[in-house]
């Protein structure tokens, strides 16, 4: 164990070792399987065996890619890259993606060139067998692959046992096609080829969107902004909290802003007090770089509980608009503001606008309303 400890550079962090060695199995099993097929396929003239030889190639090097992947991640950052460079996990589900799609788009153009000029095949029950012994084990390493990937938060690997379980349904259906030519000495080798190349072009096409979005950057975790929304409000001083956003620099890299409400009678030395116990709480629980805004309510002023109830009313008849927040009834500068969170069907912002102006302005006639429109990012 201590020898493979040293020669995969095993450390001390669980997730990357999780990866490594992962991975390390998934090129290994891989290159084993994709070996047996081929010489299986060529032996037996079968395109269909041949193809998913090939597919098991490329798993191997989408394995190792993944390994690759998770070295590099662990670069300590440097100024160039000052929040790490856990976003080469990224970079490697991309070029995952693409070796998926080359290998489905190859077996494919395989395939139809065998339809429009079918050759003999020599298929035995023992050719069968072995595939369908191979096919245990890719889908055993499947799911061992993509449970590993979830539990640790590896996009590749999630992308790699995918890859490797739709390998196991693609083998029954190779060996159906061989039971069919053997029974009615009719061959539908080229087609179900075909099928088995489109299924691999669409998992590498589902890949490559997954890798985009997060590259370009999607919405942050929903679960992580519910534990730190909770954990935010469970301090005594904060009223409410909203427009979080989450920013990763790595599955397990997160920054992040979001803005919390705090009596306005509280002086700036309270107010910090209470901040920095929660940067701090958050920091080491969550593992997350939090900056918070200020926004200031009146907690027991009637003029501002009076208006969270005309505001509910209102909130609570628009079907698109999710909630509301920043509510504060300024007297000193006759303003009203608000914060409304619509969802991202309602197109029309501005008509919002003016039926909100239209329903406060009659009850606070002479009231400057200062309405904000915002979507959630988390």
């Amino acid at each position: 164990m201590k020898a493979l400890d040293k020669c995969l550079r095993l450390g001390d962090d669980p997730r990357r070792n999780a990866i490594v060695l992962t991975s390390t199995l998934g090129v290994v099993v891989n290159l084993l399987i994709s070996g047996l097929k081929i010489l299986v396929g060529a032996l037996t003239s079968s395109i269909a065996i041949v193809s998913e030889g090939v597919n098991n190639a490329s798993d191997a090097l989408t394995s190792f890619l993944s390994l690759v992947g998770a070295k590099l991640a662990e670069k300590r950052p440097d100024e160039k890259h000052p929040f790490g460079h856990g976003r080469v996990e990224y970079l490697t589900s991309l070029a995952i993606a693409v070796v998926i799609l080359v290998a489905g788009a190859e077996m494919l153009i395989g395939s139809i060139k065998l339809i429009f000029k079918p050759e003999p095949l020599a298929v035995t029950y023992v050719s069968m067998i072995l595939v369908g012994a191979t096919a245990v084990v890719k889908y055993a390493l499947g799911v061992f692959t993509m449970k590993t990937g979830a539990r640790v938060e590896s996009g590749s690997l999630v992308a790699v046992g995918l890859d490797c379980r739709n390998d196991a349904f693609i083998s029954l259906l190779t060996i159906a096609s061989c039971l069919i030519f053997i029974v009615f000495r009719r061959s539908i080798d080229a087609y179900v080829g075909a099928f088995m190349s489109l299924v691999v072009v669409k998992a590498g096409v589902d890949v490559l969107r997954a890798s985009v979005d997060d590259l370009l950057g999607g919405p942050g975790k929903k679960d992580l902004a519910a534990r730190l929304y909770r954990e935010i409000l469970a301090e005594p001083d904060v009223v409410n909290a909203a427009d979080m956003t989450l920013h990763n620099y790595g599955p397990n890299a997160w920054t992040g802003s979001v803005n919390v409400e705090i009596d306005h009678a509280k002086t700036v030395g309270e107010v910090y007090q209470v901040l920095h116990r929660l940067q701090l709480r958050v920091m080491r629980e969550h593992r997350v770089s939090l900056v918070f805004g200020v926004i200031a309510t009146g907690v027991d002023h009637q003029e501002n509980v009076d208006l969270k109830k005309v505001v509910e009313e209102f909130v609570g008849s628009r079907e698109r608009v999710k909630s509301f927040h920043a509510l504060y009834f300024d007297v000193d500068a006759n303003t009203i503001y608000c914060d409304f969170v619509v969802d991202y069907c309602l197109k029309d912002w501005d008509a919002l606008r003016r039926d909100f102006l239209a329903y406060i302005e009659p009850l606070y006639p002479g009231k400057e309303i200062e309405l904000t429109i915002e979507t959630e990012f988390v």
